[in-house]
């Protein structure tokens, strides 16, 4: 293999992974190579674990198929930087579907970036202001990699962190997992210093800063936990029960005047899905439906999902909610008639 070789088989698969039959000329005319060569260069991938599919004939090609495993992608410095972006803005806006597989994506594509690329990322980042919804708060990228790289390497963090009432304190922590709620991300880590698990908002840590000290993992204080602390599922539990220990407990019942599917569509899934309310004598069947869940979410952030599903609706209850809402009307009432 002579020193080109190595490049050029780079550009053959950067080629090849655009979606599209390759004609074996075009690539060698690309390449400024012989056809003979891109076919050696095509088994050359396949020896590396691509797979290329050939086809015969006067109009055939190569292209690159799906194959038992993702292999390694090569990106052009354009594609590089649309995906960090696109990442950035999912994760720092925890827009509901956006996990924590994201965010690992973007900490190993932000490792690898070159200085310049990195660099055009955070330019473009800077200068776009998000339109968001109100209902979360808004999310340093970069911090959430630094905390997603901590996790997965097992890395000490040190960092800033403020708690609901105001309080600033320094945290040293072995960090466990990133837990996406739809609006809000989550650390569970073990705190050093309180010697004691804690789960931390993100929106509400600063400085962080991974001190490059390695740990062993421990295991998470649940009922059948494994001895390595279990996994997503017990770190599922371990979070629902810290947070239902947080905030007090709603009990949702609501009546909307929208069928099923219209509400459940601009509900977030955490707040439940409703079920059908068939009208009187089978009339208007599917016409209203009825939402009976449980949350821990503030009463603030659920009135305004239920004003956003953007149709009537009858709170039934908790009563607390309905008295919020109240209060919520009358001064929007009293919003829209002030004088001008």
């Amino acid at each position: 293999m002579t020193d080109t070789t190595p490049a050029r088989l780079l550009k053959l698969l950067s080629l090849l992974q655009t979606p599209r039959e390759w004609p074996g000329g075009e690539l060698a005319e690309r390449l400024e190579v012989t056809p003979r060569t891109i076919r050696r260069d095509i088994d050359r991938l396949r020896e590396l674990g691509y797979p290329v599919e050939a086809s015969r004939g006067s109009a055939g090609g190569y292209r690159l198929v799906a194959g038992a495993a993702l292999p390694p992608l090569v990106l052009d410095d354009e594609e590089a930087v649309a995906i960090a972006v696109g990442l950035r803005a999912g994760a720092g806006h925890a827009i509901e579907g956006v996990d924590e597989a994201s965010v690992r994506a973007l900490a190993k594509l932000e490792q690898v970036l070159p200085a310049r690329l990195r660099h055009r990322v955070s330019a473009l980042q800077t200068a776009t202001v998000p339109l968001t919804r109100g209902d979360g708060s808004t999310i340093d990228p970069r911090t959430l990699t630094t905390l997603a790289s901590a996790a997965t390497g097992q890395e000490r963090l040190r960092f800033a962190y403020r708690s609901g009432d105001g309080t600033e304190t320094r945290r040293q922590v072995e960090p466990y997992r990133l837990v996406s709620t739809g609006r809000r991300w989550y650390l569970m880590a073990y705190d050093l210093l309180r010697e004691d698990w804690r789960t931390f908002r993100v929106d509400r840590v600063s400085e962080p800063f991974a001190t490059g000290a390695r740990f062993t993992p421990r295991p998470l204080p649940v009922e059948g936990g494994g001895e390595d602390g279990g996994g997503a599922e017990d770190a599922a539990r371990y979070f629902a029960r810290s947070m239902a220990g947080r905030q007090p407990e709603l009990r949702l019942d609501v009546w909307f005047a929208a069928p099923a599917e219209f509400v459940a569509a601009r509900l977030p899934p955490t707040l439940g899905v409703p079920d059908p309310v068939p009208g009187p004598d089978g009339e208007n069947a599917g016409s209203t439906c009825r939402l009976r869940s449980s949350c821990t979410d503030s009463l603030e952030w659920v009135a305004l999902r239920l004003a956003l599903v953007d149709c009537e609706f009858t709170v039934q209850g908790p009563p607390e909610l309905v008295e919020h809402l109240g209060r919520l009307g009358a001064r929007l009432t009293r919003a829209a008639g002030a004088p001008r």
